[in-house]
C-alpha cells in the first residue's frame, strides 16, 4: 500500500511517498530557516506564502523520486493539527484537492502522534507499548504509546516548550535562530556544571514540564535583573559556551528524569523520543545512559526524521487508513493539541 504524505504544520513544506508504513520511497523537505532566521522565529504569514509557493513543486519532486505516478497512490495522509492554522490549511487544501481529483481517501494525521511514530518506523525492534517523549519548538509532552493509533498523554508543558526555550536562550546569547542546533554546537565547548540553573520539579504534577523559570534564570544571569541592556555581547566565547552548556544540561536533566519516571510508572521496556529537540546530542546521550542503567531500551529517530517531515505523516497514515480512520473532504484543521 502506497501512501502520499503532506506536512505543512510550521516552517517546513514536506511531501513523502511511503510504502506499507515504513519503506520511504521519497521524502522531500523544503526548509524555511533562511526566510525566518533574521526575525528570530517563525513569521506565520511568511511561512504560509512559502508553503503556497513550494508545495506543488515538492509534490512533483516526490513523485519523480519515488518513480511513481499519482494514480499509484492508495491514500493521501496530511497533517491537520496541531500547528500554525494558516500553514495547516494550505497543506490540507492541497491534500483535499488530490483526494478529490484522484478519488483517493484522505487521512488526517495528528502531528504529535506522527513524531511518536518516527522511532518505531525506523526501528522495527521497538515494540508497543512504550513511553514516548515528544519534544520540539511547539510541544513537550510524555505519552504512553499503546499502538500506532492509540496514545495516552501522561504529562505536558504548562508554559514554554523545550524547543521554544532553546530559541529564546539562543537569542539571549546572540547565537541566532534556530536555537536548538546553535546551542548544541556551542555547548560542546562549555562546562555543563559551570552554572546551576533550576530544574522544574512539580510535586503535584510530576510528569508535567515547565521551562519558563529556567529561561528567566538564564536571562537574569546574562543581563541582570534591573537592566534591559544585554550583557551577552560582553561575555567571552568561553562564558557563552558555559551558559549554553549549563542551560542545555538543565533541560536535558528534566526531560530524561521525567521520561524514565514515566517508564517506571507504566512498566514499559522501552522509551522513544521524537521531535526537533530529539536531535540534541546531549539528550540522546543522557537518555541512552539513563535507560541502560535501568535495564530498558531507548530509541531515537535519525536526525532527518526528528525535524518536521512528511515520511512520518505517510507512515502513520498507513496505519490510520488500515484502522478505518479516513475522513471526508470536510475535515478541518486545528491549531492546538487536545
Amino acid at each position: 500500500m502506497i501512501i502520499l504524505g503532506i506536512e505543512t504544520s510550521c516552517d517546513e513544506t514536506a511531501v513523502a511517498v511511503v510504502k506499507d508504513g515504513s519503506e520511504v520511497l521519497a521524502s522531500v523537505v523544503a526548509s524555511q530557516v533562511s526566510l525566518h532566521s533574521k526575525y528570530g522565529g517563525v513569521v506565520p504569514e511568511i511561512a504560509c506564502r512559502a508553503h503556497y509557493e513550494v508545495l506543488l513543486p515538492a509534490l512533483f519532486q516526490a513523485f519523480e523520486e519515488a518513480g511513481i505516478t499519482s494514480d499509484e497512490i492508495d491514500a493521501v495522509a496530511v497533517t491537520n493539527g496541531p500547528g500554525l492554522i494558516g500553514a495547516l490549511l494550505i497543506g490540507l487544501t492541497g491534500a483535499k484537492t488530490l483526494s478529490w481529483v484522484l478519488n483517493r481517501p484522505i487521512v488526517p494525521v495528528n502531528h504529535v502522534e506522527a513524531h511518536l511514530y518516527a522511532a518505531p518506523m525506523e526501528n522495527p525492534e521497538l515494540r508497543y507499548p512504550f513511553v514516548g517523549l515528544v519534544v520540539s519548538g511547539g510541544h513537550t509532552l510524555l505519552c504512553h504509546s499503546l499502538s500506532e493509533t492509540e496514545m495516552q498523554i501522561l504529562g505536558s508543558t504548562i508554559d514554554d516548550a523545550a524547543g521554544e526555550a532553546f530559541d529564546k536562550v539562543s537569542a539571549i546569547l546572540g547565537l541566532g535562530y534556530p536555537g536548538g542546533p546553535a546551542i548544541d554546537r556551542v555547548a560542546s565547548n562549555g562546562d555543563p556544571a559551570a552554572i546551576r540553573f533550576p530544574r522544574s520539579n512539580m510535586s503535584d504534577r510530576p510528569l508535567d514540564f515547565s521551562f519558563s523559570g529556567l529561561k528567566t534564570a538564564v536571562l537574569y544571569h546574562c543581563q541582570g535583573q534591573n537592566t534591559k541592556r544585554s550583557r551577552a555581547v560582553q561575555m567571552s566565547d568561553a562564558e557563552v559556551a558555559d551558559v549554553a552548556a549549563s542551560f542545555q544540561e538543565a533541560v536535558v536533566d528534566v526531560l530524561v528524569k521525567k521520561t524514565i519516571m514515566a517508564a517506571e510508572q507504566t512498566g514499559v521496556e522501552s522509551v522513544a523520543v521524537g521531535g526537533g529537540v530529539a536531535a540534541n546530542s546531549r539528550l540522546r546521550e543522557k537518555l541512552d545512559e539513563a535507560a541502560e542503567e535501568r535495564g530498558i531500551k531507548a530509541f531515537c529517530p535519525s536526525l532527518s526524521m526528528c525535524v518536521d517531515n512528511a515520511a512520518m505523516i505517510a507512515g502513520i497514515g498507513y496505519h490510520l487508513f488500515k484502522s478505518g480512520m479516513a475522513s471526508e473532504l470536510d475535515v478541518d484543521a486545528y491549531a492546538r493539541l487536545g
